[in-house]
């Protein structure tokens, strides 16, 4: 039997994608789309790196101030979690900005953070201060009388969702994908998850994508030679997957294959692109450097808008906080500085803008060598469009205070990822009253302050 005669049974035995693209069809069958519409004249990409466990904020931007630095060193330092001496880099001070009181802050960054502290330095990092999922601005009074805080605080699922939702409610979108649908000019590969899925970059009409974090998908089957022979089975395949059959599901199925067919060849182009750094050798170098290298090809292609979503886990530090945390910011410093030195050597910085989130932080008081689920964090936006600084406030750091939740440092969050989101939106190209009504419905309305301006 000939390989161009082959039965639809039989190819599609012999050509099962790689895990990778099974992947990809379980995200809204590759969500491929149509090019770009006229709505944008430039190119703009927003990159979500999810910081999955719950990230100890007061571990990773720590103030300098004689009383919360006084507070943060007592309570920590029986449990040998203070930071300080080589533990922390050289002293900054910044004025608060998008916060109630006009002062100057000294504050210091991990010093696992030291690549972080040097864009900072360059104006390039935007440190959103005690930033958490809310559905309004909320006291303590308000939250212990019952105030609509969001529902199943300190549960990672929920809380999570609501992260990558933007929505102190939850959502089945997150708000990266929405600002896609809002703006509708997504082409193939325009909300790409790396690695591992992420609600942040799934619409209503703009299906997410999900890549391998490797960044390359290919069929099993075709290793054949002559190369003849392979491309015959190939077109063969082709055909069968054209052919309608009747049957709403099989050929969603066919479409599924036929359209990962397609992306695999992108993505194969995408990975020729070469890159002006050094990717450290871990989970997260590779996601960010196929996410550099997406964003470099797709920036050749025109005016357009992308969303990405790449994750690094390990966050849940009850115990062994002191290693594991500090291990954990090399990883994350040392793979943002591979991606903020590749974009901008690729000109590119100004275009791309990266930020961090979490589902929430920790508690100031330990719990034996870690910490427990707290809720407000710190939240980090690096790129050549950043206005660098701090924004909000450090909380008060007074267990039992007007910021404390619980007696135990769980910091009720000032700033809400609303503001966050809807300050990139705007950057982004979405207007004030999309933001409000189909990016942040609802919620953002109840922020006075709607843009935290660290995007100019």
């Amino acid at each position: 039997m000939n390989d161009s005669t082959l039965s639809r049974r039989r190819f599609l035995g012999h050509s099962t994608h790689a895990a990778g693209a099974a992947a990809l069809s379980s995200m809204g069958l590759l969500g491929l789309t149509g090019p770009a519409q006229a709505a944008v004249s430039d190119y703009k990409a927003i990159v979500c790196l999810f910081l999955a466990g719950g990230n100890d904020g007061a571990n990773m931007v720590v103030p300098l101030d004689a009383t919360r630095y006084g507070q943060y060193t007592r309570m920590r330092g029986t449990a040998g979690l203070a930071l300080a001496g080589s533990g922390l880099m050289p002293a900054r001070s910044s004025p608060l900005r998008a916060a109630s009181t006009v002062a100057d802050q000294p504050f210091a960054f991990n010093a696992a953070l030291a690549p972080i502290d040097r864009w900072y330095g360059q104006g390039k990092v935007a440190v959103m201060l005690n930033i958490g999922n809310l559905r309004r601005p909320l006291t303590k009074a308000e939250y212990l009388a019952g105030g609509q805080a969001p529902g199943e605080l300190f549960s990672h699922p929920d809380q999570e969702n609501q992260a990558n939702a933007g929505l102190g409610a939850g959502s089945a979108t997150g708000w990266g994908g929405r600002l896609m649908d809002t703006l509708g000019v997504a082409r193939a590969l325009d909300a790409v998850a790396v690695g591992t899925a992420g609600r942040f970059v799934q619409g209503a009409s703009v299906p997410a994508n999900l890549v391998p974090e490797s960044g390359g998908l290919s069929l099993n089957g075709f290793g054949f030679w002559p190369q003849t022979e392979a491309d015959a089975r190939l077109a063969a395949l082709q055909k069968v997957l054209a052919t309608d059959t009747g049957h709403r599901l099989a050929n969603a199925a066919n479409k599924a294959l036929a359209d990962g067919m397609v992306l695999a060849t992108t993505l194969k182009s995408s990975s020729t692109v070469p890159l002006a750094a050094t990717f450290p050798t871990t989970s997260l170098g590779a996601q960010l450097r196929t996410t550099a290298q997406l964003i470099a090809a797709h920036a050749r292609l025109g005016a357009g808008r992308q969303v990405y979503y790449v994750s690094l886990g390990g966050f849940d530090t009850h115990g062994s906080q002191a290693w594991q945390h500090a291990d954990l910011m090399k990883q994350l410093s040392a793979a943002v500085d591979a991606f903020q030195t590749a974009i901008t050597a690729a000109d590119l910085d100004r275009n791309v803008t990266l930020f961090t989130a979490s589902e929430f932080g920790r508690t100031l008081s330990p719990n034996d060598s870690g910490t427990d689920h707290g809720w407000g964090s710190i939240a980090l936006a690096v790129g050549g469009a950043v206005q660098g600084g701090l924004y909000g406030e450090f909380p008060d750091f007074t267990l039992g205070g007007p910021d404390d939740a619980s007696g135990r440092g769980v910091w009720i969050p000032r700033l809400g990822f609303q503001q966050l989101g809807a300050t990139l939106g705007r950057w982004f190209g979405v207007s004030p009253s999309a933001l409000s009504t189909q990016v942040f419905p609802v919620e953002l309305d109840q922020f006075p302050l709607k843009d935290l301006g660290f995007m100019g």
